[in-house]
């Protein structure tokens, strides 16, 4: 394997979790400069269709949650020039809007998501959420 293509894996790998920690602090600055324009998404309420859009989607949950916490692991990257692919699995954790325990909602899935080297950067430009199992109630969205 040559260099480049491990310094790409580990870039990606980067961009995975800073995705996933910019979420739990909802950081959408961060997620904007990860996520391409264009980005495709399916998390399991219909396509979305650009940056965002995919937003727009991500708030409309975790603005009206508690803490939440994405973990990911057993993490797959294959890149081949200026695009590759990766898959991770996902553990969600989302505790209701005063942090109190005894309500919570918890996912396990995995992300498979393909990404572009654009500007110098890889950039995520289209994500699949393969939810596996949930745990929970989704009333800590305020559903």
């Amino acid at each position: 394997m040559e260099l480049e293509t491990l310094l790409a894996e580990r870039e990606i790998y980067r961009q995975l979790v800073a995705f996933a920690r910019a979420m739990d602090r909802r950081d959408w600055a961060a997620i904007r400069a990860i996520a391409a324009d264009d980005i495709l998404a399916e998390l399991g309420t219909g396509e979305l269709r650009g940056r965002d859009a995919l937003i727009a989607l991500l708030r409309s949950y975790l603005d009206r949650c508690g803490t939440t916490q994405h973990l990911l692991g057993n993490v797959v990257i294959e890149v081949s020039g200026d695009t590759a692919r990766s898959r991770a699995y996902v553990c969600d954790m989302h505790l209701n809007a005063d942090d109190a325990p005894q309500q919570s909602f918890r996912t396990l899935g995995e992300y498979s998501d393909q990404w572009r080297k654009i500007g110098g950067r890889w950039r995520l430009c289209h994500r699949v959420k393969d939810n596996r199992a949930s745990v929970g109630s989704m009333q800590v969205f305020g559903n």
